[in-house]
C-alpha cells in the first residue's frame, strides 16, 4: 500500500509546477511563498535569489512545509499534498548541473534564461506526506512517513 502511495505523490508531483512553501523567520513569523519546482520522486528543488527572505529563514531554521494542489473550486474534488521536510542548498556540481537540466526540459523559459550568479538551487528533502484526496471522502488524507 505504501508503494502504491509513494507512487501517487511521485507522479501528482510531476504533474504540477507550482507550491507554496512555508518558512519561519528568525523572529518566530510564519511566511509564505509561491514557487515554481522540479522533483526527482518526493524530493523537490527550486531555485531563488540567494538573498531572499525564504534562503535567510531557511538558513535559521531548515525545517519547512510546503503544499501542492488544485485550484477547483468543488470543495469534494479536492487533491493536494501536504508535506513537511528538511531544506537544505546544493552545492554540488554534478547535482545542480542534473537539476537544471530536469528544471530546464520542465520550465522551456528556463533553458533560455542567462545563468544568474545571485540565484541558488533550495533542496527540500520530505519527512512526512499528506495525501489529499476528498474524492474519495470528504477530509480523506493518507499519510507517508520518509
Amino acid at each position: 500500500m505504501a508503494e502504491k502511495l509513494k507512487d501517487k505523490i511521485y507522479e501528482y508531483l510531476s504533474n504540477h509546477y507550482y507550491l507554496n512553501l512555508a518558512t519561519v523567520s528568525p523572529q518566530g513569523r510564519p511566511m509564505a511563498h509561491t514557487m515554481a519546482y522540479v522533483s526527482e520522486d518526493a524530493v523537490v528543488y527550486v531555485a531563488t535569489n540567494k538573498n531572499t527572505r525564504k534562503v535567510q529563514n531557511i538558513m535559521q531554521n531548515p525545517y519547512v512545509a510546503y503544499t501542492v494542489d488544485e485550484d477547483d473550486p468543488d470543495w469534494f474534488e479536492m487533491k493536494a499534498l501536504q508535506i513537511e521536510g528538511k531544506a537544505s542548498i546544493v552545492t554540488n556540481e554534478n547535482e545542480l548541473r542534473e537539476v537544471g537540466e530536469i528544471m530546464a526540459a520542465k520550465f522551456p523559459v528556463a533553458a533560455d534564461t542567462p545563468p544568474d550568479p545571485e540565484s541558488i538551487m533550495i533542496k527540500i528533502k520530505p519527512e512526512v506526506i499528506y495525501y489529499l484526496d476528498y474524492s474519495v471522502k470528504f477530509g480523506y488524507r493518507e499519510q507517508v512517513n520518509l
